[in-house]
């Protein structure tokens, strides 16, 4: 069974940063397309980001210049991360990672992580 876990939500100021990690148990996540999702309060899930197996990205026009998605391969186990900078308060929601593949179309989620920015 496949577990995705997302890390490094928080509450911080207008315009700095935060990093979010996405992890997977159970199998390889340079298998699968990747991609993060947010969902404000009263609202619905929308899209943020994403990169696909073989490195093609896309994200949603809000968040071109200032997200950055990307595979980890620093450590033994690769993850995908979510670099946001210059934060603004309507990127506040919980943020989920969806780990998805051709034989799996509707994939795999994580539980979220929330991101505050608040001053």
């Amino acid at each position: 069974q496949v577990e995705v876990v997302e890390s490094g939500g928080g509450l911080v100021q207008p315009g700095r940063s935060l990093r979010l990690s996405c992890g997977i148990f159970g199998s390889n996540i340079n298998i699968w397309d990747v991609a993060w999702y947010r969902q404000a309060p009263g609202k619905q899930r929308e899209f943020v980001a994403s990169i696909s197996r073989l490195g093609t990205i896309n994200k949603t026009e809000s968040v071109k210049d200032r997200f950055t998605i990307a595979r980890d391969h620093t450590n033994a186990e690769s993850t995908v991360y979510l670099q946001m900078n210059t934060l603004k308060p309507e990127d506040t929601g919980v943020y989920y990672c969806n780990v998805r593949a051709a034989w799996k179309p509707a994939g795999f989620w994580g539980q979220g992580t929330q991101v505050t920015v608040s001053s």
